[in-house]
């Protein structure tokens, strides 16, 4: 009889703690509109390489999707936010800095950035935005399943429409000078998709490389004495954050600059077709949300992309180099001065 007691209270034990269960997960499950099940406090470091338009608007679209979705900085949300100035020893700095610390997320903004928080920390997930190839830069095994702590989106920016644009605005132009950094990978698998495009187009392509801002003027006036047409400046850190730099050396020879992204067209470049840096930062806010609510891990998440490009065109410096844009292209570009 005692044995046969115990074993029913056991039995009303077990009745009751499902019960209870139950009740919690139906609390947590709620309607649309209530809180999402989440930590009572985040604690999340963002490392930018350097500041420049595009790297900027990433991050407030980060920031801005963790907010929209429950996570709101000074409530339940810390943000450690850091930027390396483009300097190698800074980054290294912040990401012992984010391991010391014990933050539940790493937002690394640009390549450098991503590779060398993942060098420091194998197990704190990491996502990174404005990034152009993860497996490239080492990253991840494979961009649809990256095996690692880290994922992402990718800023690979339409180089084909690119192409397409530059012999649409400048259809006489049969010499093409690329500028960008040496160091930055991605910047070197752009430059390469974008020779064979071109080349493929019936373009010649003339190189010259930086490693530092410095460098800019002197390799832009190697090119305008090579006679190149125009120079095509990929999504490379070095470049966005100079285009002014460019742009009086090329706006002197009456060269116009297609660019890899909207940011460069801002601060000078003739045109581009490309990414919005601030809603490719709002789906990686996106994707931290899902890591935060513990929905995910990085080494399942895919890489994702972006699909909604569209033109950037700078009528201030259209006029300087008399450069008409067609309608065609005008119409749904940003127009910026």
């Amino acid at each position: 009889m005692g044995s046969m007691k115990n074993l029913t209270n056991a039995k009303k034990g077990l009745i009751l703690l499902a019960v209870a269960v139950l009740g919690l997960t139906a609390g947590c499950g709620g309607d649309k509109g209530s809180a999402p099940a989440q930590k009572d406090s985040a604690k999340i470091g963002v490392v930018q390489l350097v500041t420049h338009d595009a790297l900027d608007a990433a991050n407030k679209g980060f920031i801005d999707a963790l907010a929209a979705n429950g996570y709101k900085e000074g409530q339940n949300l810390e943000v450690d936010q850091q930027n390396a100035q483009a300097d190698q020893s800074n980054l290294q700095t912040i990401a012992q800095r984010f391991v010391n610390n014990k933050v539940d997320l790493i937002c690394a903004i640009a390549t450098p950035a991503a590779q060398t928080v993942a060098n420091a920390t194998k197990t704190i997930p990491i996502l990174g935005t404005a990034i152009t190839d993860y497996k490239e830069a080492k990253l991840v095994k494979d961009n649809a399943k990256p095996g690692t702590n880290v994922s992402g989106t990718t800023d690979m920016n339409p180089i084909d429409k690119q192409v397409d644009l530059l012999k649409t605005l400048l259809p006489k132009a049969k010499t093409v000078g690329v500028m960008y950094c040496s160091s930055e990978v991605n910047s070197q698998l752009q430059v390469s998709i974008m020779k064979k495009i071109a080349g493929e187009k019936g373009l010649t392509v003339k190189e010259a490389t930086v490693t530092n801002v410095n460098d800019i003027q002197q390799a832009a006036q190697g090119l305008v004495a090579q006679g190149v047409d125009v120079i095509y400046i990929p999504t490379d850190n070095v470049m966005a954050s100079a285009v002014p730099v460019l742009t009086k050396v090329t706006n002197a020879a009456k060269i116009p600059v297609i660019a890899g992204e909207p940011g460069e067209v801002r601060k000078g470049a003739l045109a581009t077709i490309g990414i919005d840096y601030y809603k490719l930062g709002y789906q990686t806010g996106l994707m931290a949300v899902k890591v935060l609510r513990g929905e995910a891990k990085p080494q399942d998440m895919p890489i994702e992309t972006q699909k909604d490009v569209k033109a950037t065109v700078n009528d201030t410096a259209a006029k300087l180099l008399g450069i008409t844009i067609p309608e065609s292209i005008r119409n749904g570009a940003d127009v910026v001065q």
